[in-house]
């Protein structure tokens, strides 16, 4: 029987860490001005967004120009309004200052938001170089593991086998928890190489994880590809779109998302 995932405490704890992370501990910056400059930084981010808080990062910056968590959380609003240009300018310089800080978040940014997919695989090779495994590290909005992000680029650029073994591997992985939706792109994935054995097999396995619209949707069209009754499970995909139990994000659309439109049209 499959172990049940963490994927909900993990999830909490992510979301602890990730309002944390925000915030440094000003004595172990180095110099009295970036020390200030940290502080500063430190009021500015409980209100990100803000003019006020756009102001405080300009003066942490001018206080100490090396601190890169200001360039950071500075291009933040930029980022969610789509002024990518000026968010992207920034967070190079954050990476550039402390690229083992800062490269998993530009890396995920760029496959979330920009599609970038080939951005998104230079900074996680980056990463590598630099001795740290993407096993380690998760997606801004707690989602995936990075890894798992790594093997949807690959997707995304045609490259399906390769994302395949990728996601097979991480899964094998010893003590990984599961995803909210890696079995369900595992599957969609052997579904685009018409492996649809391999891929009702994964999507079997996500419904006991997390069983959303999309996931049944596949289900059904393997099951019209196969000339059997699909229209059950093409009503229940329906009933769970309708009841917001779909792939979902805040900011932008999950790779693999299936709209209500295509699942009437099945």
């Amino acid at each position: 029987m499959e172990k049940f995932p963490k994927y909900f405490l993990s999830f909490f704890i992510l979301v602890i860490v990730s309002n944390m992370q925000a915030q440094v501990n000003c004595n172990s910056v180095e110099g009295e001005n970036c020390r200030k400059a940290c502080e500063i930084y430190n009021k500015a981010t409980v209100s990100q967004g803000s003019r006020s808080s756009q102001e405080s990062f300009d003066k942490a910056i001018a206080l100490c120009s090396t601190f890169s968590n200001a360039y950071m959380e500075k291009s933040v609003p930029y980022l969610k309004r789509g002024d990518f240009i000026t968010w992207k300018s920034l967070i190079d310089k954050a990476v550039d200052m402390d690229p083992k800080m800062h490269l998993p978040y530009r890396a995920w940014c760029k496959f979330q938001f920009l599609r970038d997919y080939n951005g998104a695989l230079a900074d996680f090779d980056e990463l590598e170089k630099l001795g740290l495994n993407l096993n380690g590290y998760f997606s801004q909005n707690g989602d995936y593991n990075l890894e798992i992000v790594k093997a949807i680029c690959y997707s995304g650029l045609g490259q399906k086998e390769r994302a395949i073994s990728i996601i097979e591997k991480q899964l094998s992985t010893k003590d990984y928890n599961v995803g909210l939706y890696d079995y369900y792109h595992l599957g969609a994935t052997y579904f685009d190489v018409r492996k649809y054995d391999q891929a009702l097999e994964n999507f079997e396995r996500q419904s006991k994880y997390n069983d959303f619209a999309e996931n049944i949707y596949y289900k059904s069209k393997i099951a019209k590809i196969r000339n059997k009754d699909y229209l059950d499970l093409k009503k229940i995909a329906l009933q769970r779109y309708d009841a917001g139990k779909n792939m979902k994000d805040v900011y932008t659309h999950h790779f693999n998302k299936i709209y209500r439109v295509q699942i009437l049209e099945l």
